[in-house]
């Protein structure tokens, strides 16, 4: 059973990973930034639903407070970066402190379950936004020489390498052991500890990967930016797009993030410029339609699709 998972999970990893092997000609072929933009915000978002889905989706953890970890890597890489760290130092420091953050108080949150963990990693996220509102309450704009070397490209390509590497991380993840074990607390932890299951471990080890690629995820955003609010990236729309994507696509599915992420970011694009004060509420209703009717978003969809061929 789980070589069968794991060589579906690879199939489907191999395939999104030519996609964006041939993503990296785009800049050759059309150099508009533009379009360059649009591709950055979808590979971003990738990373970011990915991010999410493997404590969520494969554990079974469902984390309100996201955008704290993704808020904490934009904080740590910028100020490094823009003190002399190359950014891939400061975004790998980002990354290393979102996680250790995540495990010191993982250990507690874990204590509670269901609808109260949700409830306490929302307030966590909370009360990190507010307190870097209160005390970094400036705006961050970048050093006038960095702004003159700015080039959208650059940060295009670290785009389309950090989502290749959100792919790896949960395919490895999905084909392993470890990824069997989260599987089964999702479906039921007291089964699962029962039969041998280290639930706590699994669930920390889950959650570190987790935030470490949220932590990334906003690494990368701090370098894209040239100037926004330190607590910008601990807004909660950070975590609820993340899980938009993730439900939209297929929870707990290697590429069902992916899809969930291109339509996403697709139709935010286009909703948001043509009916500006109605697209949280058209968003809402999607989320509430796919919830009721395909729970297992785009990949059930495409399965009901495939069975209906077949007959």
């Amino acid at each position: 059973m789980r070589r069968l998972a794991g060589s579906h999970e690879r199939k489907w990893a191999a395939a999104i990973l030519l996609a964006l092997a041939l993503l990296a000609l785009l800049p050759l072929a059309a150099p508009r930034d533009d379009l360059l933009n649009f591709v950055f915000l979808i590979l971003l978002s990738i990373t970011l639903a990915q991010s999410w889905n493997v404590v969520a989706g494969y554990a079974g953890q469902v984390n309100l407070g996201h955008a704290a970890f993704f808020g904490l890597g934009a904080l740590v890489a910028r100020t490094l970066w823009i003190g002399g760290t190359p950014i891939a130092g400061a975004m790998a420091a980002g990354a290393l402190i979102a996680t250790l953050f995540a495990l010191l108080i993982g250990v507690a949150a874990f204590r509670l379950r269901g609808a109260y963990f949700a409830i306490g990693t929302l307030a966590l996220g909370e009360i990190l936004r507010t307190t870097v509102n209160n005390v970094l309450s400036e705006i961050s704009t970048l050093p006038t020489t960095t702004i003159g070397a700015y080039r959208l490209t650059h940060r295009y390509y670290l785009a389309l390498a950090l989502a290749a590497v959100s792919v790896l991380a949960v395919a490895a993840l999905a084909g392993s052991r470890l990824g069997l074990g989260m599987r089964a607390i999702r479906e039921d932890e007291e089964a699962a500890e029962a039969t041998g299951v280290g639930a706590l471990r699994l669930k920390l080890t889950a959650l570190a990967l987790s935030t470490g690629l949220a932590g990334l995820a906003g690494g990368l955003f701090a370098f894209y930016h040239i100037s926004y609010y330190p607590s910008h990236p601990f807004s909660p729309h950070w975590t609820f797009d993340a899980l938009l994507m993730t439900f939209i696509g297929g929870v707990g599915t290697l590429h069902g993030p992916v899809l969930g992420a291109v339509l996403y970011v697709v139709l935010k694009e286009y909703v948001a410029l043509r009916w500006v004060d109605f697209h949280l509420l058209i968003f809402g209703a999607l989320f509430i339609a796919i919830v009721l009717l395909l729970p297992g978003g785009l990949v059930q969809a495409a399965q009901r699709v495939r069975r209906l061929v077949a007959r």
